[in-house]
């Protein structure tokens, strides 16, 4: 009994922003998303309020994300992808579509 006790008590509830923010992250690393460089996200029942509005925020600050509301609540996020200059030649090439994103 004791040690069913200590399981649960090491288990933790993962919060709704993490479970919310990891649901985003995986959908936008997902490869068909980072393929096609856009992805819609819809709020589920499960999302507060609160947890929703902060990873729109999130979005919304991420310099490389374009956040656009659709009418039916869900909101498409996308992303062009990114050159990065090759160190002392001056050439560029494409970054790495694996990158994670900041939630």
């Amino acid at each position: 009994m004791a040690k069913k006790q200590a399981a649960r008590a090491a288990r933790q509830e993962m919060s709704g922003m993490a479970r919310l923010g990891l649901r985003v992250s995986s959908m936008i690393n997902h490869p068909v998303a980072q393929a096609q460089r856009w992805v819609t996200i819809h709020r589920l029942d499960t999302d507060g309020d609160r947890e929703w509005e902060e990873v729109l925020g999130v979005i919304a600050e991420t310099a490389e994300l374009e956040l656009n509301l659709n009418d039916d609540g869900s909101v498409t996020v996308r992303w062009e992808q990114q050159e990065i200059e090759k160190a002392g030649r001056g050439e560029t090439e494409l970054e790495p579509e694996e990158e994670a994103l900041p939630f």
